[in-house]
């Protein structure tokens, strides 16, 4: 296992970071930005042209250029209508052609499931190596990149040197907290072209659901703090959901209760993989499914009425009792507090 070392940037190595969409830019995409700084030059790719608001943060994180990607009408207008120039397959093409076009030595994306794919397809056109959902980025004494990552649903921690010229990585969000560059500079916004010859056939588009996100509360995949209900609830999510609003936290579930029909999003081997700073499970047994899924959060809260439940054996505090009353409590309490500090 090689480990990681802190080292100062080093100014002939650079770091493309992933930005998709280019309308907003996410927590989880900050945080690449911030840990990219730590590597070398900070450089973003886009699929678009990025708005002014973006521009801005962008500068305030370090990002001199940005890499906008000029696609054949074939991506912006294929078969069956709409803009493929999101998919993957159009994503990884953009990401291994930025990274002939600047002749990059690193390639940082965020860990959704589409992000993870496009990462696969850059690196396999690129002969790069590849590492998905890392939790920790660095060089060793060679100057290799290594990253640090959770194995075999987080019984292991593991380390992992790319030897390759190029190194393509999905980090996990929370990885880092993310931080403004000590100065802000000036983003110049640059074309490339991209030639999706190489690049798997485009695939007819047939229907369109777009998934609204749900207004105050953060995506679960990338969220800082959550909180999950499970079979405990008995189906009333309302205490796991008022909780998780008064903390501002995202809301996820266990798989039984996702099959049981209570709520749409699970956590879990096979699920929704999270790493937050704070995980609150309510009424969530603890079994190694779910715990492979949320076992990597920095601290982890478990409310359960049975003292006996398998979570108690990983959490970092354990409240015994009933969800029902415990959450509403906390609820108030955390209220109370906001309030008091915003009078002060």
């Amino acid at each position: 296992m090689t480990e990681p070392t802190q080292t100062q940037p080093d100014a002939n190595r650079t770091v493309l970071v992933l930005l998709d969409p280019a309308t907003e830019v996410r927590s989880s995409v900050l945080e690449l930005f911030t840990l990219a700084r730590t590597l070398g030059r900070v450089e973003a790719v886009t699929l678009e042209a990025p708005t002014v608001e973006v521009l801005a943060q962008l500068g305030a994180y370090g990002v001199e250029t940005v890499h906008q990607a000029e696609l054949p009408t074939s991506a912006l207008a294929p078969a069956g209508g709409g803009d493929a120039r999101h998919l993957p397959g159009v994503v990884g093409a953009a990401l291994a052609a930025a990274v002939r076009h600047t002749d990059a030595d690193v390639v940082l994306a965020p860990a959704s499931f589409a992000a993870k794919e496009a990462a696969a397809l850059a690196a396999h056109a690129l002969g790069a190596g590849l590492v998905i959902d890392a939790a920790s980025v660095g060089t060793d004494d060679d100057g290799r990149l290594v990253a640090g990552k959770r194995v075999f649903a987080g019984a292991w921690d593991t380390r992992c040197a790319v030897t390759a010229d190029v190194a393509v990585l999905t980090v996990r969000a929370n990885a880092v907290v993310p931080e403004p560059a000590p100065a802000a500079v000036a983003t110049e916004v640059e074309g490339f072209a991209v030639d999706l010859g190489g690049a798997a056939p485009l695939p007819t588009l047939v229907e369109r659901t777009p998934k609204v996100r749900e207004a105050g509360r953060p995506t679960l995949e990338e969220a800082a703090l959550v909180v999950a209900g499970g079979r405990g609830t008995g189906g009333d999510f309302g205490p796991v959901e008022d909780f998780a609003d008064a903390l501002g936290a995202a809301v996820g579930a266990s798989r039984d209760a996702v099959f049981e029909g209570w709520f749409d999003r699970y956590i879990g081997q096979t699920g929704v993989t999270i790493a937050p700073r704070l995980y609150v499970g309510a009424g969530i047994s603890g079994a190694p499914h779910h715990r492979g899924g949320m076992q990597a959060s920095q601290v982890i809260v478990a409310v359960n009425s049975d003292p006996e439940a398998p979570i108690f054996e990983i959490c970092d505090f354990a409240v015994v009792g009933d969800l029902g009353d415990v959450l509403p409590q906390a609820a108030a309490a955390i209220r109370a507090h906001k309030n008091g500090s915003q009078e002060a």
